[in-house]
């Protein structure tokens, strides 16, 4: 018995997160998680309150130099932080 219409159940779960309207919030669930990931232990240390509104990223930044530094940085770290997504999830970032 050969099977003709077999999918993976990757493929499966996707589409229906894609139609359940999973798949934004999973996406930026995944973004705020990566943070550490992309931007490393230190910086990660001065920073906290990471949410995303209308795509974009805001993150609250305890240190002026730190926040500076990331300001110069502000387009490299948007494609980082989609590239370890794997979507365009944030058009840019606000740091406060």
């Amino acid at each position: 018995m050969k099977r003709k219409n077999a999918e993976s159940i990757g493929m499966l779960i996707r589409q229906y997160m894609r139609q359940t309207g999973l798949e934004s919030p999973l996406n930026e669930y995944r973004l705020i998680q990566s943070w550490q990931d992309v931007l490393g232990p230190v910086v990660a240390a001065y920073t906290g309150d990471l949410f995303i509104k209308n795509q974009t990223l805001y993150v609250h930044i305890t240190s002026p130099v730190i926040r500076q530094e990331l300001l110069m940085r502000r387009d490299m770290i948007k494609n980082d932080l989609n590239t370890h997504v794997g979507a365009q999830v944030i058009a840019n970032i606000v740091f406060r």
